[in-house]
């Protein structure tokens, strides 16, 4: 996390923008909560207190939970009740989840609070923005969400935090949770009825990773037609086929819109020039080259479908029971991970698609037979040294991975809590695994754009403005062609400015000045 001077972000009854998700999980964006947001929390509370002292049981406030349901709780013991559901689900296990994740989570956990649908009381809410504000992260174990009710396992241990429990990080470093809301200031959460279960019901987890994964993916797309251009242009290839006229006979937005980055990419460059002047005879290029702009906009079209999901999940009040807006405490299923489950494993499908073909144009500069004339292996000398040969092999490493991470978790489910929870999501594992996949993405364009510069620097007849931006940009943490050098810092520093969006700031620079 890296904490910026980004605008407070401002948690009210509506929904959160993407981008403000983004700005307090990854930049330590600091939160407040808006009065009407006070007030709604305020008004369901009363209903919630009105219902304490019933004698009719009412679930998640008077009775057990899961299967318990059906045991009513004595008025002495329903406090103990919260925090005795908050300690036994926070039963994670495995690595630490990543810190933009949690934050992700608590804020979008505390974004439902604040709609005024779960009937806690503001005192809750005001703790989570402390917690965030403070840059105080919960340690969560990768593995305990089933995707319903919800990240339970992850939920409650940043519930557990609020309370003064469990472990947590700040600054990076592990401490009890006690110690660090001390150190703060912040006093710990003593809950009341139904408030543990309204901290664990919900589908943040998995809507904060995807979240994530799509700010990643959109510069990711992006950088994938760069990737594309510089080899088409690497290659020796034409542009002919990403023509607007071609692309709009087949109109799907999010081809057009590759086709045009790979148009700009390319634009004035010399080889592209050289074959039109002298009567270029290769026919066509390959599919990885030619179909670019197809598999590249079949991707952007599923993060705009994903998108959609995402600001439908962002806009709802995910709890068990809810308070209706007339009033009413009701049981409801909208825990369900499915909605936000299936679009993760969709993204994931594509993220291995665009890997795999962004691999295969990485292959061709190193097979003399079909380089157009670069020698093999882009080595310097050709037998003494191998050039990149075992980048690649590392690229195809990654793409077979990321076949196996596009398997859906999504189509999975396991009966948990004595069958009552007899159907799962999984969404969690999906967004567990599309992170994995987005790393490896970027590993492979890394590659590969790494890989064209080489080529273009060897084959030694220019490129375009926006190719030529990139490929500079590069030169300034990794050297031009020569004899075989330790290639794993290379390697390194290219995925770091792929990651950063250095190389695609570049780019988008040079387009700038070009215009």
């Amino acid at each position: 996390m890296t904490t910026t001077t980004a605008p407070v972000v401002t948690v009210d009854v509506g929904a959160l923008a993407p981008t403000d998700v983004v700005a307090v999980a990854r930049h330590g964006a600091r939160v407040e909560l808006a009065p009407a947001a006070l007030a709604a929390m305020a008004e369901s509370r009363a209903v919630i207190e009105a219902l304490a002292d019933d004698t009719v049981p009412h679930y998640g406030v008077s009775t057990g939970f899961g299967a318990l349901a059906t045991k009513q709780i004595p008025f002495d013991r329903r406090a103990q009740l919260q925090a005795s559901l908050v300690r036994s689900h926070a039963a994670s296990s495995g690595p630490a989840v990543e810190d933009e994740v949690v934050r992700a989570l608590m804020l979008l956990r505390l974004s439902t609070l604040a709609t005024g649908r779960t009937g806690v009381r503001p005192e809750v809410a005001r703790t989570y923005a402390e917690l965030l504000n403070a840059g105080i992260t919960p340690v969560i174990g990768e593995y305990g969400s089933l995707g319903c009710s919800g990240d339970l396992a992850p939920l409650a241990h940043c519930a557990l935090a609020a309370m003064g429990e469990g472990e947590v990080r700040v600054d990076g470093v592990a401490r009890p949770a006690a110690e660090a809301l001390a150190a703060a200031g912040i006093e710990p959460l003593a809950l009341r009825e139904k408030e543990g279960l309204a901290l664990i019901n919900g589908t943040d987890g998995m809507l904060g990773m995807l979240l994530l994964a799509l700010d990643d993916l959109r510069a990711l797309i992006d950088t994938a037609d760069l990737a594309a251009a510089m080899s088409v242009e690497g290659l020796a290839g034409t542009d002919t086929v990403f023509a607007e006229d071609l692309q709009a006979l087949r109109p799907h937005p999010g081809q057009a819109v590759s086709a045009a980055n790979v148009r700009a990419a390319l634009a004035g460059s010399p080889v592209i020039a050289a074959h039109r002047s002298t009567g270029f005879t290769r026919v066509q290029d390959a599919y990885s080259l030619r179909c670019a702009p197809q598999v590249h906009g079949a991707a952007r079209d599923t993060l705009d479908h994903a998108a959609l999901v995402a600001s439908r999940e962002l806009a709802s009040a995910v709890d068990n029971p809810v308070v209706t807006l007339d009033g009413r405490v009701e049981s409801n299923g909208n825990f369900h991970g499915a909605p936000v489950g299936y679009v993760l494993d969709f993204l994931a499908i594509a993220v291995a698609d665009v890997a795999s073909m962004s691999e295969r144009r990485t292959d061709r500069f190193l097979d003399a037979s079909r380089s157009g004339g670069l020698p093999p292996f882009l080595a310097n000398d050709p037998g003494v040294d191998s050039g990149h040969m075992i980048a690649q092999y590392t690229q195809a490493g990654i793409v077979s991975e990321l076949k196996r991470l596009a398997v859906p978790a999504s189509v999975d489910s396991i009966p948990t809590s004595a069958m009552q929870e007899d159907h799962v999501s999984m969404g969690w594992s999906a967004a567990r695994k599309l992170r994995r996949a987005v790393d490896g993405l970027t590993r492979v364009v890394a590659i590969e754009i790494l890989t064209a510069a080489r080529a273009t620097d060897m084959r030694g007849t220019g490129s375009a403005a926006v190719t030529g931006a990139v490929r500079a940009a590069l030169r300034e943490r990794v050297a031009g062609p020569g004899d075989d050098r330790w290639l794993a810092p290379e390697i390194a520093a290219a995925v770091e400015l792929v990651a950063d969006r250095t190389l695609l700031d570049a780019a988008r620079a040079a387009v700038v000045r070009t215009a």
